[in-house]
């Protein structure tokens, strides 16, 4: 017989600005008290939203989780290349924002529709030689990356607030959307970096859903686990 102690399944949390994944995967150990847990797809301290936490059994679907489409609402701001490619990082170039029209905005961002290949960033937690490329960045290199294949299916301009644009946009797994802005700050000839980011949906979970991360040190088991979706439960969601 199981431990009543043991939870199998998959809390939806809603992460806070200025947490690492780590932290609230190491708040909800402690607080549900189980030591098998783990989590799906990482985000950045900057960015905000869905993270799957698995626990217990369900770790061992946590490749397949992982490897769904996500979506995403961001900022991005124009006119400012930096090292990290969002807001997190140094400031490393600076130039003028022209007048650009919104054809041309558009144009930008629909360039990336469909496959491509996009270069990670130095600053992620990719491993070169079993190092992580942001450990080698902090030590000011930067190494040969290998192109990812990645996929956006669909993208959206919101709102466009010079030098801001506000951007929707779902795409696969392994998909940096840090590198996605600069890299339309490039195409747009004055650079961009990420100041906002959240991730909205994981395959067929929903941060509306989510348990909100601020929360995870005074709620209780019981109110946290009213969240948990069992096992059953998320086979049926995804449709298997």
């Amino acid at each position: 017989m199981r431990s009543e102690n043991v939870i199998d399944g998959v809390l939806p949390i809603d992460k806070a600005s200025g947490m690492t994944s780590h932290d609230v995967v190491a708040i909800a150990r402690r607080v549900l008290g189980t030591k098998k847990i783990g989590h799906c797809g990482t985000l950045d301290p900057l960015a905000t939203g869905l993270l799957l936490l698995t626990l217990g059994r369900g770790t061992k679907i946590q490749d397949l989780l992982m490897s769904e489409d996500k979506e995403y609402v961001g900022t991005l701001k124009l006119g400012e290349t930096t090292d990290s490619q969002d807001a997190d990082g140094i400031v490393t170039e600076t130039r003028d924002v022209p007048q650009l029209a919104l054809a041309q905005i558009e144009a930008a961002f629909a360039k990336y529709d469909g496959d491509f290949y996009q270069l990670p960033p130095m600053v992620s937690a990719i491993k070169k030689d079993g190092v992580a490329l942001y450990k080698l960045a902090r030590q000011g290199k930067t190494v040969e990356r290998e192109p990812r294949f990645v996929h956006i299916y669909a993208h959206q301009i919101m709102e466009v607030r010079p030098p801001q644009i506000d951007f929707r946009v779902v795409c696969s797994k392994g998909f940096y959307v840090r590198t996605y802005a600069h890299d339309i700050g490039n195409d747009l000839g004055c650079g961009a970096h990420l100041t906002a980011l959240r991730r909205t949906k994981s395959g067929r979970f929903d941060v509306d859903h989510a348990f909100p991360a601020a929360e995870l040190k005074t709620a209780s088991r019981e109110v946290i686990l009213e969240k948990l979706l069992t096992l059953p439960q998320v086979s049926r969601l995804r449709g298997a």
